[in-house]
Parts: structure tokens; sequence; C-alpha cells
């Protein structure tokens, strides 16, 4: 064993400063003002060959591959000083407290809150399995989310969860672990201080993280990181909010991508229709077809393994099954006509019957044995199988030529990579190149997903110039998010599965990856009860990904009009996710910008009520939309905790209640309870969108509740191209400011022009109409009659009975203010 108990000597080395131990050395940065990297070296080399960091202050050996992704900062300056029990780091707004005997770093914020502290004894350690560990103390308000996709409620305390994705179908929504993603990095949010700060652990090893659920008389509380090999590698992120949290850990591995406006679309999808044994297309045709004639916006459809079926059932990457896909180029492009984007499954292994194993083989694009003398069988769908490795680039080479063949070329943009976990190379000595140095699978099988995804992007833009890729993914590790959507693989069809995997998607959110969600009706099991599916499409509306998809094991198939007497509901949802796409939209771009989630914890949104701590059902949609959505069977009433210090309304009557209450809301089948957070702006689309690929928002419906400044930034972009790159986007900052006399003013920046043509703007208020309304300093007409209003191109209107005036004019085309004026004006001269 290695166990470092004593800090020896401390010095600066260029920018970074060098910690002799009795154990082993250690380097620290501070790479930013707020980030702190702390490297214990077991390995020995502080070699530096990372695949995720896109914010570095020190050269790396994939530089190169990175580059025009990749940014080099000088690293921040801190002073060392020294005395008799410690050394001590000060930075900007950091400071370091290293103690000499027993070895311990604590890490202090500019007022001197302690953020982080080693346990001494076990802090930096190697155990006689050679396993990597580092053990930090828990103060006794801690809590702990994040750590990617993992099952369970929200809060990670007193967990023991590990690392090691595989294909996880049907999986225990509370209990399953792991499931698909290697996503090494926790929030800590602590309820007395109400501060957060980030633990990165950057090792793509197997690992472990024990947040409490072990305990020692000997040793205050701890939690205990352990990994299968590597540097105890730590990036310590300052908060102290939680968004800031999250935006310097996607300035570390990158920003969630910006994709196409359609990836926010209904995504249809179910295994059954590529396992037809014949005219699967024509099926899949039919079924976006009956979308239609229900009423049902679709833009996508996730197109299942069975394409690639070869005889005796076996699913062989980059052919097709003639006989269920006559013509590939000519189905895509009959699903193009309709408005739907298809999303190939592609998978990165080969059965050893395929008919193209000889010819890769050949080109030297597989994970060898552990010996180095041919290639690693693992277990696969239908037989042994061999696996790309993706670290090598020849492999990466040959790989996007077959894809862009035998996928790309056919006629679709958009691709799902699927069952990329590696789980079934049992032999983790399985040799791969890492960039001609050499490595093993154990070592990084948790990159491969993300260059899987990085050069299916690569193929894309290369195949279809200007053209915006879209790419969906199973697995992934830290800054898969810049590359895929992702969505949390093969679940069980269940109500468990519906309330928990909302923490699971959660969890994500906070973990960099803004753009994911879970098939909705449970992939795996019998079709779901008519109850559960209304309940599970109603709350999968507002996850960044929705997708239908299923796998039923009753020879049944998961479709929004399997239950005739509640697909009314099931219309409706969707069409209300059709009419958030503006506001959608727009939070997609912010998370490309600030890496933000989309569906946002509770406890992130409101980090001074610590009562939203364990909250991992009711979600914010973005910063204006508190979700409440029923996820038990049978209620009838939901009892919904609005977070302290906030007011609230509700979506439909505009009912305004006080915060730090609970209040019960009645519910039946049809019912999705909605709140708008006072002091914020909510956009919505004010004309019907089938289609995102056709219709254009020309309406925009805006809801203000100015109980105090609100500000949101609406984006627009065409959509669909690369254009946005070079400028070709239009942000609108849109600005209440409150008081009696409402001021809401729009600035707009970028060179796109918006398509639209009206604005219609409700402003609540309860108390009292307004006196007058101008638009760009021009007064509007008032209404005191609905259907008149109604009629009018432009005026305003007090609704007495949702207690708003209602304001619509034509867009301005320009930079301007409307003035909403609830003055007190005496009427009778008195």
């Amino acid at each position: 064993m290695i166990i470092c108990n004593t800090a020896i000597r401390v010095y600066k080395e260029n920018n970074y400063f060098v910690v002799e131990t009795n154990g082993v050395c250690m380097h620290l940065w501070f790479l930013t003002n707020d980030i702190v990297r702390i490297r214990a070296g077991f390995d020995g080399d502080f070699a530096e060959a990372s695949y995720s960091l896109m914010l570095t202050a020190w050269e790396d050996r994939l530089d190169a591959l990175f580059s025009g992704q990749r940014r080099r900062v000088q690293g921040s300056q801190a002073e060392l000083t020294e005395t008799a029990s410690d050394f001590v780091l000060q930075g900007e707004k950091l400071r370091v407290v290293i103690d000499k005997q027993p070895l311990r770093i604590s890490i202090y914020d500019s007022v001197g809150t302690c953020l982080h502290a080693d346990i001494a004894d076990l802090c930096y350690m190697e155990d006689s399995n050679h396993r990597r560990i580092h053990t930090s103390e828990i103060f006794p308000d801690d809590c702990f989310y994040g750590f990617g996709e993992k099952s369970g409620g929200i809060n990670k305390r007193g967990r023991f969860m590990t690392m090691s994705p595989g294909d996880a179908m049907g999986y225990d929504p509370k209990h399953t672990d792991s499931l698909y993603k290697h996503i090494p990095f926790y929030i800590k949010l602590n309820r007395s201080t109400h501060k957060a700060a980030g633990y990165f652990y950057h090792n793509t090893s197997e690992c472990d993280f024990n947040m409490g659920r072990e305990k020692r008389n000997y040793w205050k509380p701890y939690s205990r990181y352990r990994a299968d090999g590597g540097d105890i590698d730590l990036f310590f992120i300052a908060g102290p909010k939680v968004a800031e949290v999250i935006e310097r850990y996607t300035d570390l591995t990158g920003k969630s991508a910006m994709l196409p406006r359609y990836a926010l679309g209904y995504l249809g999808s179910s295994m059954y229709y590529s396992e037809l044994d014949e005219k699967a297309d024509e099926a899949i045709e039919g079924f976006i077809d009956t979308n239609k004639e229900e009423g049902i916006p679709i833009d996508g459809f996730q197109l299942s393994s069975g394409y690639t079926v070869q005889p005796e059932n076996k699913r062989c990457v980059f052919t097709w099954n003639r006989r269920r896909f006559a013509e590939p180029q000519k189905f895509f492009a009959e699903m193009e006509s309709r408005g739907v984007t298809v999303s190939p499954n592609v998978k990165p292994g080969l059965l050893l019957m395929h008919p193209l194993l000889e010819a890769l083989k050949e080109k030297d694009i597989f994970v060898k044995k552990a010996d180095g003398t041919g290639f690693a069988e693992g277990t696969w769908w239908g037989g042994k199988g061999l696996f790309a490795d993706f670290t090598s680039p020849q492999t990466r080479a040959v790989w996007k030529q077959y894809l862009k063949k035998e996928v790309l070329e056919i006629g679709t943009s958009s691709v799902w990579n699927d069952n990329c976990e590696y789980d079934s190379l049992v032999d983790k000595d399985s040799c791969v190149s890492f960039e001609g140095v050499g490595g093993t699978i154990g070592q990084l099988k948790a990159v491969m997903p993300n260059l899987m995804c990085r050069i299916t992007e690569e193929a894309i833009r290369e195949t279809f110039s200007g053209k915006r890729p879209y790419i969906v993914c199973r697995s992934g590790y830290s800054g898969i998010q810049q590359y895929a959507q992702t969505w949390a693989g093969d679940n069980l069809t269940c109500w468990d599965a519906l309330k928990y995997n909302i923490a699971t998607i959660l969890g994500m959110s906070v973990s960099g990856v803004a753009n994911q969600g879970c098939d909705i009706g449970g992939f795996y099991g019998p079709a779901p009860e008519e109850e559960l599916f209304v309940r599970w499409v109603q709350n999968g509306i507002f996850q960044p990904r929705f997708s239908i998809h299923s796998t039923n094991t009753d020879n049944t198939v998961t479709e929004p009009w399997m239950y005739s007497r509640s697909k009314k509901y099931i219309q409706e949802a969707i069409q209300f996710r059709y009419k958030l796409i503006p506001y959608a939209y727009s939070l997609m771009a912010r998370a490309h910008v600030t890496g933000l989630p989309i569906m946002q914890p509770m406890f992130a949104a409101f980090q001074q009520d610590s009562r939203c701590y364990d909250e991992g059902v009711d979600f914010m949609l973005g910063d204006s939309l508190l979700v409440a959505n029923v996820v038990d069977k049978g209620a009838v009433v939901r009892r919904v905790y609005l977070p302290a210090g906030e007011v609230f309304y509700d979506f439909y009557t505009r009912e305004k209640y006080e915060g730090g209450q609970i209040i019960e809301v009645p519910v039946d089948l049809s019912s999705i309870p909605l709140f708008l957070r006072g002091g914020s702006i909510l956009l919505l689309a004010g004309n019907t969108i089938g289609n995102l690929h056709a219709d254009e928002v020309t309406s925009l419906h805006l809801l203000v509740a100015p109980d105090h400044d609100a500000q949101f930034t609406l984006y627009e972009d065409d959509g669909s191209s690369l254009d946005y790159e070079k400028g070709v986007f239009r942000r609108t900052r849109i600005e209440a400011a409150a008081g009696e006399c409402v001021a809401i003013r729009f600035q707009s920046e970028g060179s796109y022009t918006s398509p639209l043509q009206d604005i219609f703007m409700e402003v609540i208020r309860r108390d009292k109409s307004p006196y007058w309304v101008t638009v760009d300093g021009r007064r509007l007409p008032h209404f005191l009659h609905r259907v008149k209003f109604e009629q009018a191109r432009s005026g305003w209107y007090y609704s007495q009975t949702l207690k708003t005036v209602q304001v619509k004019y034509p867009c301005q085309k320009k930079d301007y203010e409307v003035m909403v004026s609830f003055e007190q004006f005496d009427l009778i001269g008195m």
C-alpha cells in the first residue's frame, strides 16, 4: 500500500505547485480563480492525455486531436507561505491549506467557509489491490447530487455507487447501479451555508463513490472516491451557486451541443417496426401518417437495429435488410417529405459472422487481446463479436468511411449510437491504441462512446455541408454533452420508473448534460396501463428528449393512440410541448453557451430554501415554469411545495400563491399541475406548430409575472443549418421592469431575420386593470369587449377571469419598449 500522511515540502514550478509527500508527489494548480486541480501522481509520470478536458493550463498529448475545441489559459496566481504546521496557498478567491502532519488539504472561500477538507490518514492512498483512493470529510448538512446517470432519489448522501457502465435493460429505477454513463462528477450543497461546490475526478478507470454509506469511529464522517487505476486527479470547483458550479464544470468538459430544432420534437420509435419480416419501411411511413391523422405532431423516428438484421436474426452494422427496407434511399426521402428525420441505430461491435468482418480485420480497427496476439472477443448481441477501438486514428478514419457510405450518404444527417458501453469485453486488460501509446480497455472504455459520437459528428458535417448534426447516444463519459443527446437507457415499464427517472434526468442535468430524457411509457415490460401511459407522456413533454419507445414483452406496441378513451390527453400534451418550443429552443441555446440545465432541479433553482434539497419529482423548466407532474397511481390530489421567498401563479387560472407552503391541487387524468414563477417570463408559440421541419413560430405568446424585475432571452435561427456558428441568429433580450408602470423592453442582436409577425403578451396583475398601454411610444386601443379585441390586429384587454392584461400588436422589427401603466387614475376627479 501507499499512504500519504506527511507533507514534506511545497514549492512552485512553472504555473503549478509541487507537494512532496512521504507517499507520492502531488501537483496543484489554480486553473482559474474558482477551480483548483489536485493531482496525486500514483502513476508517477503525470502524463497529460485527456479526452474530456476542454480547458487546460498545460500541454496535453491530445491537443492536436481537439484543436479548435480545447482552450489554453495561463492559470491563476497564488502565493505560498509556510508555518510550522502547514503550507498555505492563497489565490484570488480560494485559500488552500496543506497540513504537514498528518497530511490533509482543506479549501476555504474568501470569507473563511471551509468548502472541502480531506480526512487525515485516509486522504490519498493506494490500497493492496492497487486502487487509488481519495477520502473527504462530510459536514453535517452536506447533500450530494449528480454523478451522471444514477437510479434512486436525487440526494445521494448515504449512497454507495459504482461507475462501471453496462447494458442494464429493464433496470430497477430505485436500486440498479451502474446504468449507462460514466460521469465522475458531483455537486456538494450544504443545508446550513447554502453554498455549493463541485468535484470532478478526471479519471476514466472504473470507480466507486461511498457518500457516507460506511461509518468509522476514529474519523469524522467521510466520502470516498476509489478508482481501479490512474491518478487521483481532482478538479475542485467552487460556487457558491449551483449554477456557477455547472457553468465552470462545463467550461472544463464542454457545453451542450446546439442540436437542430426538430430534436425537441416528438421522436417516434419502437423496436416492433424494424423487426417486421418485410416492408418495415412502409409500416414506419404509415406510423408517421397515422400520427398526423390523429393530430399528433412528430419530427423524428429512431430506427432500431432491425434494419441491419441478416440471416439467423444476426444484427450486422453497416448492412441493410432488403426485405424490410427494399430501397433505403427512397425510405429516407419518403420520411423527409413527411417532415421526419430518421436516426438509424449504429453499434460499435461486429459479430464473428459479419460479412464485413474479415475486411475490417485487415484494416486493424478492433480492440486487441491482452497479449497482443489477435483481436479480443466479447459477448455481443447474437453471439461473440469484435469491438471498434476508437482511441485509434486508423479506426476513426475507417469507421467514418463506412458510416458515410452505408448510412449517411443514403439520406440521413442523424445517427443513433447504441450499445457502446463495452461492458461485454470481460478481459479488461485487452489492448487499445490510446493514440499510439497503448492502453487497456479497462482504462479507456469510458471514452469510447464520446469518440464514437465525435467522429459521427465529423462524418455528418463532411457529408452534409452546412447541415447541423443530430446524434443520439446511450452511453457516455464526461463531455458527452458536446456531441449528443442522451437518454436513460432501456427503462422498465412501471410506476416507479416514471417517478425515479425524473431524478435520474435531473442528476444528468446538473452533471452538464442538458439534452437528455428517458423512454416515455417504459422500454421493457408489458404495455403500460392506461393511467401510467398518460402520466408518463404528461411528464415526458417537459424532457429535452421526448421519445415514446418500447419493446413490450406482451406483443403490444406503445403508441400515442393505444388507449382510445385517453388519446385526447396524449394529443393535448404533445401539442402543448410544441407550444413550448420557443422557450425550450431558447433554453437549448442557453445550455450551448452556459452549460445550464433545461430541466432544472428545485435545489438548484431555489438554493436558499433547504426544503427543496430532497425534491426529485418537481422541477423547473428553465427558470420560469414549475412542473409538478402527477406520478402516483389513482391520485386525486397533488401536494406541491412552493419554495419560500417566492410567489407563484397557477398556469391555468393565474391564482396567486405565496411561497413557503404546501398546497393541495385537485387532479384528474387530464391534469398537469404547472406554476409560473413570480418575476419571470414564459414564451409560447401563438400559432399552431405541427412540424418543426416545416412550421415557423410566427406568433409569439409571452406570459409575464412582474412581481419583480424579470428577463429572458429569446433565441432564433433557422433551426437546421450551421449558419448560427457564423452569427446568423437572433438573440432578443426581453426585460420586464416591475413597478406601477411596467416596462417590457426588447433588445436584439444577430443577423438572422425573425419570422415573427405578431406578439400576444399577458401581464399578470390581479388587483387592477391598466390605465393605458403603449408600444414603441404609441398608445394601443383599449377594448372592453372580448370579441372585438380578438378581431383587432392590435390593442389591449383586461381579463377579469385571469386577472391579466392581454396585449397584442404586430411584431416590431427593431428594439422597442412596451409600457403598461397601472398608475392610479382618478376617474371622477375627486
